[in-house]
């Protein structure tokens, strides 16, 4: 059985916490297998420290929804700001409101991981991971 998950683009902004759903998105991706921390996470974090290449991600419409997720992904990023990353257990399919044709998330959506990708790294990872990107903490950087 596969463990999907969505992977969507969301700008730090003031006000905006990273432990819940943003408002706006800027682009989503569907990931078929392998969703879950120590797997996509990882593939995650180790892309945007290492420019590690990701594949098997689908383009998808910023407002499509799945029944199957069982992980969101957030990855928050502007300029001259540090990249984020949080991580949501995605435990029921959202829904839409009748009355107001809003879009309603699940209130049992859990967010299990924010953070920096240094720190998912040291969260999910295995001590290879951890090797593979050491923090540099000498003088020079």
């Amino acid at each position: 059985m596969s463990t999907r998950a969505q992977v969507r683009f969301a700008t730090r902004e003031e006000g905006v916490t990273f432990s819940s759903h943003p408002d706006k998105i800027h682009a989503q991706f569907y990931v078929h297998s392998d969703g879950y921390p120590e797997g996509l996470g990882l593939d995650i974090a180790m892309s945007i420290l290492k420019n590690d290449p990701i594949s098997n991600w689908e383009i998808e419409h910023v407002q499509t929804l799945h029944g199957d997720l069982e992980y969101i992904y957030y990855i928050w990023s502007d300029y001259d700001k540090e990249t984020w990353v949080s991580i949501f257990e995605y435990n029921s399919f959202p829904g839409y409101c009748e009355d107001c044709d809003q879009l309603l998330l699940s209130k049992l959506d859990k967010c299990i991981f924010v953070g920096k990708p240094e720190q998912l790294i040291i969260k999910y990872g295995s001590q290879e991971d951890e090797s593979y990107y050491k923090l540099n903490t000498n003088d020079d950087g």
